[in-house]
C-alpha cells in the first residue's frame, strides 16, 4: 500500500507540475507575443515616421526653393511662364505633390502647377493663409487636411510665408500633399482586419487613417489616452489602450516626427495578436493528458531556438552596422571616407536632378606636410592631420555639409546649397582655425602648421561630370600652393 500510494502521490505530482509548467509557458508565450506586438509596432511606428518625415521634406525641398528664387529674382518674376512651367515639373517630379501655389499677399493666386488658374481664385479665406498673414515666420506649416476647391481631392496643406525685401508680408508658397497618397502607403503593411495606422497633427487632428472612416477626417485625438498621457510623456513608445474611436483595444507605437508637428501611430488588435496564442492554448489543453512530457520537452527546445535564433540575429544586426560605418568612415578622423564622398556626390550628378540650386567643393591640404611627417614622425603627423580634421568638423553646422579625407593630408568639403561666397567664408573660417592651433611647424615659413585651400562653386549644368567638378576644385588648390601656401583660392 505505502508503494501504490506513493506511485500514485508522485503521479499525481508529476501530472500537477507538468500541467502547471504548461500553464507558465502558455502565460510567457502570451507575455512573449505582447512584447512581439510591441516590438513590431515600436518598429512600424518609426519607419512610417521616417516616410512621412521624408514625404514632407520632399514637398518641402521645393516650396523653400520657390521662396528663394523669389526672393532672388523679385516677386513679380512669379507670374512669368518661366514660373508656370518650373512649379508644373517640380509637382510632376514629387509624387506626393498634388499642387504648388504661389499667393499674393491679398491671397490671390499668381501661380500654379496646375494646368489653369479658376477666375478670380482667391485663398485668402484659407487657415494657412491667415496664419502666415498674421505669424512671422520662415518655418514651414503643415495644416490640417482639406478639400482642393480645384480638384475636390483631399489634401494635407504644406506651406511658408513670403516677405519682401523689408521683411513685410508678401505672400504663401503652397504644396498640397494627397491623402492618397499616405493611404496607399499604408496598404503596404499588414495589420490584421482590425489594425490601424494613423497620421495626426500634434495637437491630435487626424489627417489619415487606416481603414479610413470618413467621418473620422479631421477629428480630434486629443482626449485619448495616447495624446492626453503618453505624448505629453514620451514623444515615441508603445502602449495599450482602447481606441475612443471604435473602443477597440489595441498595442499601440507612436512616434511624434522630428521635423514637423506631425504624429504616426500604428496599432495592432490585441485580440488579433493573441488569436494564434489562444489557438495554441487550447489545443495545447486537449493533448496534455496524452503528450504531457513530449510536449513539454518539445516545447523547451522550440523556446531555446527561438531565443538562439533573436540572439543570432542581434549580434548579426550589429555586426552589419559596424561594417556599414567602417566601410563609409575614416578610420583615423572620424571623416567620411572617399568611397562615402564618391557615393554623394554621384547622387547629384546622376539623373540631371540636381540642376535647382548651387554645389560647392573645397579642397584642402595640410602646407609642406611631408617635411613635417619628415621632421616630426608620422604619428605627430597623424594627430597634425587628426587636428585639422577637428577644425573642419567643428566650422560645419549645416545638415547635408560632407567633410571627406580625400587622401593622406588631402581633405574636402562637399556643400550643397552653396555658392562661391559661403563657400569661401567656411574656407577662411577653418583656415584661420587651423593657424590659431599653434602647431609648430619649423618646415613651413610661418613656424606653424597651415592648410592651403581651393573652392569651386556651380550650378551642376554649368560643370556637367563629377570628375570635372573635382577638378576644378583640385586646380583652385593648386593655384593656392602655388601663390605661397597658407590662402584660399576661388575659382
Amino acid at each position: 500500500m505505502p508503494v501504490l500510494w506513493l506511485a500514485g502521490v508522485f503521479t499525481v505530482l508529476v501530472c500537477v507540475s507538468i500541467i502547471s509548467i504548461t500553464l507558465w509557458q502558455l502565460r510567457e508565450e502570451r507575455t512573449h507575443e505582447l512584447a512581439m506586438a510591441n516590438t513590431s509596432v515600436a518598429n512600424l511606428s518609426r519607419s512610417m515616421a521616417q516616410q512621412a518625415d521624408d514625404a514632407f521634406d520632399q514637398a518641402d525641398i521645393p516650396v523653400a526653393g520657390i521662396i528663394e528664387r523669389l526672393a532672388y529674382d523679385g516677386f513679380e518674376s512669379a507670374r512669368s511662364p518661366r514660373m508656370h512651367d518650373y512649379l508644373r515639373a517640380v509637382a510632376a517630379s514629387v509624387e506626393q505633390i498634388q499642387g504648388l501655389f504661389i499667393y499674393d499677399k491679398d491671397g490671390n493666386w499668381v501661380a500654379t502647377s496646375l494646368g489653369h488658374t479658376p477666375d478670380n481664385a482667391n485663398n485668402a479665406d484659407r487657415e494657412y493663409f491667415q496664419f502666415h498673414k498674421a505669424i512671422d515666420s520662415s518655418l514651414p506649416r503643415i495644416g490640417s487636411a482639406i478639400r482642393s476647391r480645384t480638384t475636390g481631392d483631399q489634401v494635407i496643406p504644406l506651406s511658408r510665408r513670403i516677405n519682401d525685401a523689408d521683411g513685410n508680408f508678401s505672400g504663401v508658397v503652397l504644396a498640397t500633399i494627397e491623402l492618397a497618397y499616405f493611404d496607399r502607403f499604408f496598404d503596404r503593411f499588414d495589420i490584421g482586419n482590425q489594425g490601424v495606422i494613423s497620421l495626426a497633427l500634434a495637437d491630435g487632428t487626424l489627417l489619415a487613417r487606416r481603414p479610413e472612416i470618413t467621418t473620422t477626417t479631421g477629428t480630434s485625438l486629443a482626449e485619448g489616452e495616447l495624446f492626453s498621457r503618453y505624448l505629453k510623456e514620451r514623444y515615441e513608445g508603445t502602449a495599450t489602450v482602447i481606441s475612443m474611436l471604435d473602443q477597440i483595444k489595441r498595442i499601440y507605437g507612436y512616434k511624434r516626427l522630428d521635423s514637423y508637428p506631425l504624429v504616426v501611430l500604428v496599432g495592432l488588435s490585441e485580440y488579433e495578436v493573441l488569436d494564434s496564442w489562444r489557438q495554441n492554448a487550447w489545443r495545447s489543453l486537449l493533448v496534455i493528458i496524452c503528450v504531457l512530457i513530449a510536449n513539454l520537452l518539445f516545447g523547451l527546445l522550440l523556446f531555446q531556438q527561438i531565443r538562439f535564433g533573436l540572439k543570432a540575429e542581434s549580434q548579426l544586426r550589429i555586426a552589419s552596422h559596424s561594417l556599414e560605418k567602417l566601410a563609409l568612415q575614416d578610420s583615423l578622423t572620424g571623416l567620411a571616407n572617399r568611397r562615402h564622398f564618391q557615393k554623394i556626390l554621384s547622387l547629384e550628378f546622376n539623373d540631371g536632378g540636381a540642376n535647382l540650386h548651387p554645389l560647392s567643393l573645397i579642397m584642402i591640404d595640410i602646407d609642406l606636410f611631408k617635411s613635417y611627417n619628415d621632421a616630426y614622425g608620422h604619428v605627430s603627423g597623424d594627430k597634425c592631420i587628426i587636428a585639422v580634421a577637428l577644425c573642419i568638423r567643428n566650422s560645419l553646422n549645416r545638415t547635408g555639409d560632407l567633410a571627406v579625407r580625400y587622401g593622406g593630408e588631402e581633405m574636402a568639403i562637399f556643400l550643397p546649397y552653396n555658392d562661391a561666397r559661403g563657400a569661401f567664408a567656411l574656407a577662411e573660417k577653418i583656415r584661420l582655425a587651423v593657424l590659431a592651433l599653434d602647431l609648430e611647424h619649423m618646415g613651413n615659413p610661418l613656424g606653424i602648421v597651415s592648410i592651403s585651400l581651393g573652392v569651386y562653386a556651380c550650378l551642376p549644368h554649368e560643370c556637367p561630370t563629377l570628375d570635372a567638378f573635382i577638378e576644378r576644385a583640385d586646380t583652385a588648390l593648386y593655384t593656392a600652393k602655388h601663390q605661397g601656401r597658407n590662402r584660399t583660392v576661388v575659382r
